[in-house]
């Protein structure tokens, strides 16, 4: 039974939410902050009770817990690291703080223990909040959702239980609860969150919508055409996750070099203590100096300077629609230097309209006759250019006669019995040889004529003769244009466009553009040998597309971006990132994001490698207080978790679109 759609008085508007809600890890909710906070109070209580001459019963007993709640999760990790044959740089700090208490120098190891349980926490609290904003996202859609039943009635369902087919009511000033589509109501939703569109969306029955989306001051009904775990936005989370267990080629050298840059580093430990000690000096200072190298020489900063930065521009990227599916492709996207783009449904919206109605001289029809015979015929047809000529007769409110004896013939056109009159649409090539010679020079100049337009041309032909010809024409993307002029000032060289359109069509899209090198009608196999020509040529190339004969370029580019709203399944698994929202202008954004990241790994190595450097020759050549080096050391390894974290701000992404646009 058809449910009635019943108008509640407005609610004030809620705030549009131009960012996913914020769902934050409390700090003392993780481990690590809980252990490192222990060790800190009795390192607080310890010292005092030291400094003023309190008997050692007194404060070495807190010392002790300090050493034990502050170091027992990295001494574990470092043993069982040890039984796997690998060397962890943790082990060597706990080594070095039993070190100095050996020695007597108890409060300068429980310090070192302190702030290295601190740096660890500062980390953990990172990685935490980095993954908060990606999961943010999913707060976005509502806990529950009014499930409509066969009867007319409500219930109000978890809206992870809604499957494919349930039909939800969405009233006034309430979030979607599933993807789906509009079966009935009127409205404008706020998809800011999904889209990046600046103003609600006005939506009615057949059009789209998203979960999480805010829907206005009308009641829509809904049928869900995605499950909760399939919804755009679980895709972000999903892909986000995925990408952040990756690790980049820059991290994967790192973290090679570490192992034999920490078994050097034992050595020369080892070489600081006994030649200062076979030449005479005291076992104590031999020791400290030894302790204190170790502990400055280690690589923890250089170990974190990676992947901080390129999660954190994953994860904000993911925020604007960007799914990059891997560590390694956010590397990967700010090398490209060369750029290929497809033409339909990257660089056009992908959608067909008619542009133009030319009646043949002679025969009798109008626009709108031309367009209900043509329509009439393709209408049982599912070729984009038929639904285009079908959608534009809706628009026009024109009535069409049932369409018999139906046939459709690929890459030819179609032929059917309308209102008694033989019709057959389709290319202009099929035009029938019985013609008067005036008819088809007249029916060549115009499609001639529309293909110079950089229009599709159809020729309607009825009873065998040629009545009239279309023109067909898919849509440029508004910001199509600027996206070409900010990758030719990001990679230095504009674009190439490949298409399997025919070459006047292209030639006409691309100087609207600004692309001078056009290579046109190309079959899958020619779009891979175009971008493996330029990859020969030594440039690493960015691949943009979103059907399947764009996939094999896809997956033969340095990187391939994928058109996710109308891209085919088989493109967004060949790609190695998903533009979800099909807002061309991302794809510049995210290479300079990209960059940026790259730029803060090079910033953080260089400020991993001066720290080392410098403490470690102050150890060598004079004498390094302890304190001093621990804060020195894991004072650098914060900074450098820090620094990387800086890509997580939404300013981040602001000033990378902000640099394109120039």
């Amino acid at each position: 039974m058809p449910t009635t759609l019943i108008e509640r008085p407005a609610t004030p508007a809620a705030p549009r939410p131009d960012s996913a809600p914020r769902r934050r890890t409390r700090v003392f909710a993780l481990p690590e902050a809980r252990w490192a906070a222990a060790a800190t109070v009795l390192f607080l209580i310890a010292l005092p009770l030291q400094l003023t001459g309190a008997p050692a019963w007194a404060w070495a007993p807190l010392y002790a817990l300090a050493y034990a709640t502050g170091g027992w999760e990295p001494a574990w990790a470092g043993l069982q690291a040890l039984r796997e044959k690998t060397l962890d740089v943790d082990l060597l700090m706990i080594v070095a703080a039993l070190g100095a208490a050996a020695v007597g120098q108890v409060m300068d190891g429980a310090l070192l223990i302190v702030i290295f349980a601190t740096s660890g926490a500062l980390e953990a609290l990172a990685t935490a909040r980095t993954a908060d904003s990606v999961r943010g996202l999913l707060d976005l859609a509502p806990p529950t959702a009014t499930r409509l039943l066969p009867d007319g009635a409500e219930e109000s369902v978890p809206t992870e239980r809604l499957a494919v087919g349930d039909t939800v009511l969405v009233r006034p000033g309430e979030r979607i609860g599933a993807d789906g589509r509009v079966l009935d109501g009127a409205s404008e939703v706020d998809q800011a969150t999904i889209t990046g569109e600046p103003l609600p969306v006005p939506k009615q029955r057949g059009d789209e919508v998203f979960a999480g989306t805010l829907n206005g001051t009308g009641a829509l009904r809904i049928r869900v055409e995605r499950d909760a775990a399939d919804s755009v936005i679980a895709r972000i989370v999903q892909l986000v996750e995925e990408a952040s267990e990756t690790k980049a080629p820059t991290q994967l050298f790192i973290e090679k070099v570490e192992q034999r840059y920490s078994i050097g580093m034992v050595v020369a430990t080892l070489a600081v203590f006994a030649v200062p000690l076979a030449l005479g000096a005291a076992f104590t200072g031999s020791l400290l100096r030894a302790m204190t190298f170790m502990i400055v020489a280690s690589p923890c900063a250089v170990v974190l300077a990676t992947m901080p930065p390129l999660l954190s521009a994953i994860a904000n990227a993911g925020r604007h629609g960007v799914l990059v599916k891997s560590a390694v492709v956010m590397e990967r996207l700010g090398q490209a230097d060369a750029v290929a783009l497809d033409k339909t449904g990257t660089l056009t919206e992908g959608t067909p309209r008619v542009t133009d109605l030319r009646p043949l001289t002679g025969s009798g029809l109008s626009e709108e006759e031309l367009l209900t015979l043509a329509a009439a015929s393709e209408h049982p047809s599912e070729h984009p250019l038929a639904r285009a000529v079908v959608d534009a007769a809706r628009t026009r409110g024109l009535a069409l006669a049932a369409a018999e004896d139906f046939t459709s013939a690929p890459g030819i056109g179609v032929t059917a019995t309308v209102g008694g009159r033989a019709v057959a649409v389709g290319a202009p090539a099929r035009m029938p040889n019985g013609s008067a010679d005036e008819v088809r020079a007249e029916a060549a100049a115009l499609a001639t004529e529309l293909e110079d337009g950089g229009r599709t041309a159809v020729l309607v032909v009825r009873d065998g003769v040629p009545v009239g010809l279309l023109g067909i024409a898919d849509r440029l993307r508004p910001d199509a244009a600027a996206t070409v002029r900010a990758l030719t000032a990001l990679t230095g060289t504009a674009p190439m466009l490949l298409t399997g359109d025919n070459p006047r069509a292209a030639a006409r899209l691309a100087a609207e553009v600004g692309i001078t090198d056009v290579r046109a009608g190309l079959l899958p196999q020619d779009k891979v040998a175009a971008v493996r020509e330029r990859e020969q040529a030594g440039r690493k190339v960015l691949v943009v597309g979103d059907g399947v004969n764009d996939a094999p370029a896809l997956a033969a580019a340095h990187t391939g971006l994928a058109m996710g709203r109308a891209g085919s399944d088989l493109a967004l698994e060949t790609a190695d990132a998903v533009i979800v929202r099909d807002e061309l202008a991302t794809v510049p954004a995210v290479v300079a994001l990209s960059r940026r990241a790259r730029s803060l790994v090079v910033q953080n190595l260089v400020i991993a490698s001066v720290f080392i450097s410098v403490l470690a020759v102050w150890d060598l050549v004079a004498t390094l207080p302890l304190p001093l080096g621990v804060l020195g050391h894991e004072g650098s390894t914060v900074l450098v978790g820090l620094n990387g974290l800086r890509l997580l701000r939404e300013s981040a992404w602001t000033r990378a679109r902000a640099g394109t646009a120039r």
